[in-house]
């Protein structure tokens, strides 16, 4: 009589605790804060001329202009 009211008790015990871990909560991440943004290295443009190579625009050693041709009166770079 006692070991089935033990036994009882223990599946009882034991339905709690696993029903107790399955149920899925609210989630506890949270996001990450943003990368703080890198400085950016400033060139005076007006130290470096616009020139080209080919047709395409160069100033201070940088391709600039996105792929659109260079005009043939901007200089050519040496």
């Amino acid at each position: 009589m006692y070991a089935t009211a033990i036994t009882r008790t223990g599946f009882l015990i034991a339905g709690a605790v696993f029903l107790s871990l399955g149920v899925v909560g609210p989630a506890g991440a949270i996001p990450e804060p943003a990368p703080s943004p890198q400085p950016v290295q400033q060139t005076d443009s007006r130290a470096c001329a616009l020139t080209r190579i080919g047709e395409q625009f160069v100033r201070c050693d940088n391709l600039t202009g996105a792929g659109v041709p260079a005009p043939s009166w901007i200089p050519m770079q040496q």
